[in-house]
């Protein structure tokens, strides 16, 4: 393919976006991340992708001349906090980050832009007053704007994901610009999307197991450094886990072999527990994906990165639009 555009991803983590870009006929001119592990995973699974480890905030894009001429900017955010979101925008590590997103726009003046955060960024109180510094500069360098709120789950990942998106385009392209819809007509349960994997080793219910396990995942939380080891997330999710006959509290090594007894208990130690691997599959990495690292750094790239399904939507939504003054 010859018309692959070309695009800057920042806080880039394990490439759950990244990858799906590229799905998306986007192909990356440079990748970004502060963490060591991110880095070895992107140059694992994409040898050729040119991999920068550098926090953002010292980040020049004058020393890359190769950004300074790309169709879009993407970032996969951490998460913005409430308590960050009443003070000045550049007063916490997350919101820090976001605005040197927003800044990097100065020099990158790419055509699109696309930035994924928590969804109560779209449209909450809380966070008016960063919504406001994110459109007043943006204006000023010639974007306009949209906000909205994706479920992963409505793009085939089986995970009730809610993602909030900002995607900005310049004048030229804006109009052309749709919010992907839905790919899929039902929601991938977690029995379909770990069924194969949780029989692997002969386990002899691993169907009767799927059987059961017939809702999405709840989001998998685990991106954070302030959290601890690896688990798939706080109490609630913990439970929802449990009602799918699920022990959240940790990761097992391997699934279940041929000799394991499900015990169909309501207690939660008596339950089996998915690997890193599965929850790999609940975010729809490729399954030749790499993900490296020990186990909770491992699981914190899974649970912080953009499920690639909804990076391709979204990739495919943005490339349409820019396409079509190009075909004018």
């Amino acid at each position: 393919m010859t018309d692959r555009m070309g695009f800057v991803d920042v806080c880039a983590g394990a490439g759950g976006l990244a990858s799906g870009l590229e799905s998306a006929g986007f192909s990356p001119v440079l990748l970004l991340d502060n963490k060591p592990q991110a880095c070895e995973t992107l140059l694992v699974n994409r040898p050729h992708w040119k991999v920068v480890c550098e926090d953002l905030i010292d980040f020049l894009p004058e020393e890359h001349p190769e950004t300074l001429d790309v169709d879009l900017l993407s970032a996969g955010l951490p998460r913005v906090k409430s308590s960050a979101a009443v003070r000045r925008p550049d007063s916490e590590p997350e919101l820090r980050l976001l605005t040197a997103t927003v800044y990097l726009l100065h020099a990158v003046q790419p055509r699109a832009l696309l930035l994924e955060n928590l969804p109560a960024l779209v449209d909450s109180p809380t966070y008016m007053e960063v919504r406001r510094f994110v459109a007043e500069e943006l204006a000023h360098l010639g974007y306009r704007l949209r906000w909205f709120v994706l479920n992963a789950a409505d793009f085939g990942v089986p995970q009730d994901r809610e993602q909030g998106v900002l995607v900005a385009l310049k004048e030229p392209w804006f109009d052309a610009f749709v919010p992907p819809e839905p790919t899929v007509d039902e929601h991938v349960s977690v029995g379909q999307a770990l069924r194969g994997s949780m029989a692997a080793r002969g386990w002899q219910e691993a169907d009767a197991w799927a059987d059961q396990a017939s809702a999405s995942a709840p989001t998998l939380v685990g991106g954070s450094d302030n959290r601890g080891g690896a688990d798939v997330g706080p109490t609630g999710t913990k439970r929802a886990w449990a009602r799918m006959g699920i022990n959240g509290n940790a990761f097992a090594d391997e699934v279940p072999g041929p000799d394991y007894m499900w015990p169909r208990s309501d207690d939660v130690a008596h339950m089996p527990k998915i690997t890193l691997d599965q929850a790999a599959i609940v975010q729809a990495f490729p399954s030749e994906w790499r993900i490296t690292g020990q186990k909770t750094a491992r699981y914190r790239q899974i649970g912080h990165a953009t499920p690639p399904p909804v990076g391709k939507a979204l990739g495919e939504s943005i490339a349409t639009a820019l396409r079509s003054s190009d075909r004018a």
